[in-house]
């Protein structure tokens, strides 16, 4: 089965329900959190997936492809950054810091996976 759609790709899949899971357990931070801690780690679990978008439809190209998944990389290990902050500030619970950082663990191999093999994903 050819893969047509970014949304059929298993990491945007996971990426993207990560990133909603974040925005769930962010809805509880305190509100001095606001315009900084909330919605860096808001934006950065976002943009896993914006720019896993943009790699596949760059998929042509796969000095194009390979840096727009970097840049998804990027995003994954910034956001595992914001969730070691909210863990220390007490925003999160141990259990959820774990969670989340495995997927995003999972998140960062699948990317560096497609890097490795961008014939995989052309067409």
């Amino acid at each position: 089965m050819k893969i047509r759609s970014h949304k059929e790709l298993d990491v945007y899949i996971l990426s993207f329900e990560t990133a909603m899971k974040i925005f769930e357990i962010t809805k509880r931070f305190p509100k001095e959190e606001t315009y900084s801690l909330t919605d860096q780690i808001r934006r950065s679990s976002r943009s896993v997936c914006s720019n896993l978008a943009e790699a596949f439809r760059k998929r042509r190209y796969p000095k194009s492809f390979i840096s727009k998944l970097s840049d998804s990389e990027s995003e994954a290990a910034e956001t595992q950054t914001w969730l070691d902050f909210s863990l220390s500030c007490e925003y999160i619970t141990e259990i959820e810091h774990y969670s989340l950082n495995e997927t995003y663990d999972k998140i960062l191999g699948k990317l560096v996976n497609m890097s490795l093999h961008p014939e995989n994903w052309s067409w």
